[in-house]
């Protein structure tokens, strides 16, 4: 892959894992496994392992993947970050994590535990009493869900001793029998059942009510102290047997090993006796035991140098392929769905999987008929792993001419795996586009759910996302549990969203390969919307962090005779088509218009705080350092990107520099 390929399929990915991201940590509605997640993070992880200036302040390589939701509950800083882990796939991995431990600290000793499928938390105490809890969220900062965390039975409001202060962490998880329950229930009333017992659990915890968190029964392990004061611990192992003194439910099994070897035999164990445990796993964890040896390996930007997980295979079963349904998607994307003869995985039973494009069927050589081996990693969504056997006489799949909602031609565009129907009206797309557009990131109109859009288009009330301008109140009271009051708010969001700033509506029109980032480059580089409409492929591709294809789809997109249209709507609506702009006060005379890249680790700052205090103060930031690069911000170990701004003379500087120059306001 070359660098220019190989950019592209980083955004791509970036994208696509931040959009995971959202629906697994944030909506608590992960739509693919975790293996096929871990197959995204790991190809991005080896695409910047190979062009490291690809690498992005906001990577999700470099970040802890949730954040905290201001809208719900309170936000909480975590003086002791809850950093991830890095995952291993296979026992060389492991061998590989020991050797790399074993450069730094002699005669390590390791603990294994297994590995709980839940939400991670951390709960604190102050003379014994728990005053505080909160999720995870990106790591630093975290949602203050403490009274819902008071109606887990199993995490104790009093300790057996008075620990003047005490900060644990711990997994929230749901057993698998109330699980069961639970989803029986769910079924009887006609509700969309949960997923798996990790996505029931979350949901449950992020209740703002928390007589539904109770009503849960949810429980958890408590597997880590962060804090504490009064005591002195010097091991992981003395620490567990410590928090069980205190009173809490530690996991059921620890053990101690000073041979990798014998690690990874316990690893083995825990796999097979995993199935039997009342709770969901889906790994193991390898953690150093003694803290002075921790402390002595460190961290990487996202993940403990002393601890690594291993993922359990996922389990894979054969069955038959009977037909394979197209649906069409908000781009105009075809994609198949395999429909298969049911079969119990994980203990659900599974007739349908996503088969992705025409590539993937063409690569498994799928035929209607077949039979195929299914795997449903991490518990949630299936997918085919290989054909076993053909039928007699079965012929290979094609894909349709026509698309099976509009009937309209479809096409492939070169070097492209999809097939897109070419009606920008097909109704099957509306309804996709409408979500996009009202999203969070977009437009962010609030309580415009995809139920409501279902029925709005359901009804010939909207067929076009600024239609949503045109409704009344009285049309959405219309609709099933739409009263007045929901009717107004919606309505206020609605033209609330007309004040965003350019860039909301930039990324909002669904453009593609225009990521939320991209759509900001453009509004702050052009300033309106009529310049950036106007703005040719010379002057798209000059953007920093703009790349060839972005430069065309841009352009491109701007020239379609219905995109002129639609702008003159927008200005006719009143929705914002300029950019906000920052006064003389909140800019620097240093940063005004500069472009920054940020490499190596800093001491007082993560790389997204840096960013965002550039961007404040009207500078830009950039992935890869280049003759239009300003300023160079480096920690410890900035390697390649360092290197290659001191060859074309960019302007190198520490955090001692950084901070000088914003204090030097103009």
């Amino acid at each position: 892959m070359n660098k220019n390929d190989a950019e592209l399929r980083a955004d791509e990915l970036r994208r696509l894992i931040d959009y995971h991201n959202q629906k697994y940590y944030n909506e608590d509605s992960p739509e693919i496994d975790d293996f096929e997640y871990d197959k995204l993070l790991r190809e991005l992880e080896n695409i910047e392992a190979e062009y490291p200036e690809l690498i992005t302040t906001n990577s999700p390589t470099q970040k802890v993947g949730g954040n905290a939701s201001g809208e719900k509950f309170a936000p909480v800083v975590h003086n002791v970050p809850m950093e991830s882990l890095h995952d291993s796939f296979s026992h060389s991995e492991i061998r590989d994590f020991d050797k790399r431990v074993r450069e730094t600290i002699s005669n390590p000793t390791y603990v294994v535990e297994p590995k709980i499928d839940g939400l991670s938390v951390s709960a604190e105490y102050k003379n014994g009493i728990f005053v505080r809890g909160s999720t995870r969220g990106d790591g630093s900062v975290g949602e203050d869900i403490t009274e819902n965390l008071m109606t887990i039975k199993s995490l104790p409001m009093k300790l057996n001793k008075p620990i003047p202060y005490l900060e644990v962490r711990g997994e929230v998880y749901m057993s698998n029998d109330t699980f069961m329950k639970i989803i029986t229930a769910q079924d009887e009333n006609g509700e969309k059942p949960f997923k798996n017992p990790r996505n029931a659990a979350a949901g449950s915890l992020r209740q703002k009510d928390a007589k539904i968190t109770k009503a849960r029964s949810l429980d958890i392990f408590v597997f880590n102290i962060q804090q504490i004061d009064g005591v002195t611990l010097n091991s992981h192992k003395e620490s567990l047997n410590f928090l069980k003194e205190l009173g809490f439910t530690v996991l059921p099994f620890y053990n101690d090993f000073n041979d990798i070897e014998k690690v990874i035999d316990e690893i083995e164990r825990i796999g097979e006796v995993r199935q039997s445990l009342p709770f969901q796993t889906d790994g193991a964890v390898i953690k150093i035991d003694s803290f002075a040896q921790r402390t002595e390996l460190g961290s990487t930007a996202k993940f403990p140098k002393w601890a690594e997980a291993y993922k359990y295979p996922p389990e894979e079963k054969e069955t038959t392929l009977l037909d394979i349904e197209i649906n069409v998607g908000r781009t105009g994307v075809l994609t198949p769905t395999g429909i298969f003869s049911p079969v119990s995985l994980a203990g659900t039973t599974v007739s349908r999987a996503t088969l992705h494009n025409i590539d993937f069927i063409k690569e498994k050589d799928l035929r209607i008929g077949d039979t195929v081996v299914l795997r449903k990693a991490g518990e949630i969504i299936p997918e085919v792993v290989k054909v076993t056997a053909h039928t007699e006489n079965s012929e290979p799949f094609e894909f349709p001419k026509i698309c099976p909602s509009c009937g309209s031609p479809v096409t492939r565009e070169i070097d492209e795996a999809a097939f897109r129907c070419t009606n920008t009206d097909c109704p099957a797309q509306l309804i996709r586009h409408l979500i996009h557009f009202v999203s969070r990131d977009a437009m962010d109109i609030d309580g415009l759910g995809s139920a409501v859009i279902e029925q709005l288009v359901d009804n010939e009330m909207i067929s076009s996302p600024l239609d949503l301008y045109r409704i009344n109140s009285a049309q959405i009271q219309s609709l099933e549990r739409m009263g007045e009051k929901s009717a107004n708010n919606l309505i206020n969001a609605i033209e609330k969203s007309k004040s965003n700033d350019l860039y909301r509506l930039v990324f909002a029109l669904g453009i593609r390969h225009i990521g939320q980032k991209a759509a900001k480059l453009l509004a702050d580089e052009f300033g309106t919307l009529d310049a950036i409409a106007e703005a040719s492929i010379e002057q798209i591709s000059a953007i920093e962090g703009f790349g060839g294809i972005m430069a065309e789809c841009v352009y491109d997109y701007f020239r379609l005779p219905e995109t002129k249209v639609l702008i003159e709507e927008i200005k006719t609506l009143g929705l914002n088509t300029q950019a906000e702009k920052k006064s003389k006060s909140e800019t620097n005379a240093l940063f005004e218009g500069k472009t920054f890249v940020i490499t190596g680790t800093l001491k007082n700052y993560k790389r997204t705080e840096a960013a965002s205090i550039i961007e404040q103060l009207g500078g830009k930031t950039s992935s890869s350092v280049s003759k239009k690069t300003d300023f160079v911000l480096a920690g410890e170990e900035a390697g390649s990107k360092l290197t290659k701004a001191q060859s074309l003379g960019v302007a190198v500087i520490d955090e001692e520099e950084f901070e000088r120059m914003r204090s030097l306001q103009e």
